[in-house]
């Protein structure tokens, strides 16, 4: 499920230029396309998070996989721009209901913390394959059949999500004696907050950062997070308590989520361009170029529990930045005419090799020692640091890169700054993340209060 959602955000990354086409956008128009799902998505998160906590996680899961149902299969059959940037953003709005309560039912299915730790060590060294999925697949379907049929994936997996949800997902309702009520002031602040912050972010990759479009929603969207962060601390029960983010292993956990998510996203954006533009790759030929970053991460995922489980998630994410590091470090010798079976393929087997580890060991860290009827907030937590990291990450490292004199030159030095920042992180979790008496890595019951 959750690597379907993430999938989705990827789903018009390769044949962006194809609908670009058919629907006669400008610049514009391709900006607000390719960010509307995204937007909307990581914007919602808190709100989706506390619904899952209040209502509880499989009604919430069953209510975003019939919207995201819904609106995948309007986006196929958009006969315009219009319809189309609606219903991504619809899209996004059942992806961010679904993802935080489908952590919440995960909890659910496993009460245990060792059980429910292993469970999210897996999530989170899967999750990333949405990603490389939608890149290999949208080329594909593209050049093949239609960009439209792609929507059928995320209608396919929402219906099976629907069908088994009735029958094998316990019926739990809030985990709390009495249910968290809305702070409909918090959530309104914090989801336009983060909507403006990210159509700015978004804007920088195609003006300067003293641009209008660019430094307006920046600023509204600052205002608004520090309006939000002031009016968390005066609500009896906020949407997101000031306390919850002051644990350190938490903290060091989501940043290790926001650098590797960065990190996985700049080689999807940088690497297409390297060898359609500069190589003259065609559209399939690109898409097979990652054929063996996707079997790595797939082995890597389903290593990231047992590993994980045996050697505690501290250790398994500093191992997993730092391995992903390297890959990063080799991707950073791109010249013009890399070979790629020499230059290219070693950091792309060596990056998902510690993705992989990475996000799952930052999931377990993330989501641990927390109450049952605040599951779905660290979740939605979760997955908006997975949602801004590649928003935040890929503006600071192509405004990087637009500083050299040529593009192979820009590539190669965002991939050294994303190598750098992933080797700080990784050291960052060995010293800040690691548990605070000897413990079994799954057996960490502490609570934290608002």
């Amino acid at each position: 499920m959750q690597a379907t959602l993430i999938f989705t955000i990827m789903i018009l990354s390769v044949p962006l230029p194809l609908v670009a086409r058919e629907l006669g956008l400008g610049p514009a128009g391709i900006l607000l396309l390719s960010a509307a799902y995204g937007l909307s998505f990581s914007s919602l998160l808190l709100l989706g998070g506390r619904l899952a906590d209040r209502h509880g996680g499989r009604r919430m899961l069953r209510v975003g996989l019939v919207l995201l149902a819904a609106a995948s299969v309007a986006c196929a059959l958009a006969p315009t721009f219009a319809v189309l940037l609606v219903t991504r953003f619809a899209q996004g709005v059942g992806a961010a209901l679904a993802a935080p309560a489908a952590v919440a039912v995960v909890r659910a299915l496993f009460p245990r913390s060792a059980d429910y730790g292993r469970a999210m060590a897996t999530w989170g060294g899967l999750s990333v394959l949405g990603a490389t999925g939608g890149s290999l697949l949208s080329g594909a379907v593209a050049a093949w059949v239609s960009w439209r049929w792609l929507f059928a994936v995320p209608v396919l997996v929402s219906l099976a999500g629907l069908a088994l949800s009735g029958r094998r997902l316990p019926a739990a309702g809030p985990a709390a004696t009495a249910p968290p009520s809305l702070d409909l002031r918090g959530a309104a602040l914090a989801t336009t907050g983060v909507c403006a912050v990210g159509y700015g972010l978004v804007a920088s990759g195609e003006r300067s950062w003293s641009a209008p479009p660019v430094l307006l929603p920046l600023a509204l969207g600052t205002t608004l997070l520090l309006a939000f962060a002031a009016a968390e601390r005066r609500t009896a029960d906020p949407l997101l308590p000031p306390g919850f983010l002051a644990d350190r292993r938490r903290a060091t956990a989501l940043a290790a989520v926001m650098a590797t998510a960065a990190a996985t996203a700049l080689t999807f954006l940088v690497l297409p361009l390297y060898l359609q533009q500069l190589r003259g790759w065609g559209v399939l030929a690109t898409s097979a170029a990652f054929l063996p970053y996707a079997a790595v991460l797939i082995a890597a995922g389903r290593l990231a529990g047992p590993l994980t489980a045996r050697y505690g998630p501290a250790a398994v994410t500093a191992g997993g930045l730092a391995m992903a590091a390297g890959g990063l470090a080799l991707l950073a010798g791109v010249g013009p005419a890399t070979p790629y079976a020499t230059g290219l393929l070693p950091g792309l087997l060596l990056l998902p090799a510690g993705a992989g580890p990475a996000f799952a060991g930052s999931a377990v860290l993330a989501t641990g020692g927390v109450r049952p009827e605040r599951t779905g907030l660290a979740a939605g937590v979760l997955n908006t640091a997975m949602e801004l990291g590649p928003t935040a990450g890929l503006a600071a490292l192509m405004s990087l890169a637009a500083t050299r004199p040529t593009a192979v030159g820009g590539y190669a030095a965002a991939f050294a700054a994303a190598a750098v920042g992933l080797a700080l992180t990784a050291v960052a979790v060995a010293f800040l993340a690691r548990p605070r008496t000897a413990r079994p890595p799954f057996t960490h019951t502490e609570e934290y209060s608002a």
